[in-house]
């Protein structure tokens, strides 16, 4: 069963925190940091506790439009995406994994939005979503 973690609400997401409960995913966080934050994306990484979850979550975001969540779980963590309907199509055209589509067509409405959930594990995933992160990024 998966464990999400990070429930602590007087322990802040700090690099030592999440190197301790990610451990081999680690350095592929710091990967994906880098490689949203830098000039090409520009995206900037919000760390806040909510009490609806009862968890830390970094709501990543360019300007004012969220970007993705991202979670941590034990070992690894999941990048969140949220689109409307009319977005489908976008998603089915990237040049991305054929399992992550196929998961995203069969995923479940939340309201109006459609989800896009990643579980990272390792590096070879960073590319796949570094695509839709930039496809995210050019909606209006």
């Amino acid at each position: 069963m998966e464990t999400q973690l990070l429930r602590n609400p007087e322990i802040l997401p700090s690099e030592e925190v999440l190197q301790d409960v990610l451990k081999n995913s680690f350095p592929v966080y710091i990967e994906l940091i880098k490689a949203i934050t830098n000039n090409t994306l520009g995206l900037v990484p919000e760390w806040h506790y909510y009490n609806d979850g009862k968890a830390w979550l970094c709501k990543v975001v360019f300007k004012k439009k969220t970007i993705f969540w991202l979670s941590v779980w034990e070992q690894y963590f999941k990048i969140a995406f949220y689109f409307t309907e009319k977005h489908c199509e976008g998603i089915a055209s990237l040049p991305i994994d054929g399992v992550i589509k196929e998961q995203f067509s069969k995923s479940k409405p939340i309201g109006k939005l459609l989800p896009l959930v990643i579980n990272i594990t390792d590096g070879s995933q960073l590319n796949d979503t570094l695509k839709i992160i930039e496809f995210k990024k050019s909606l209006k």
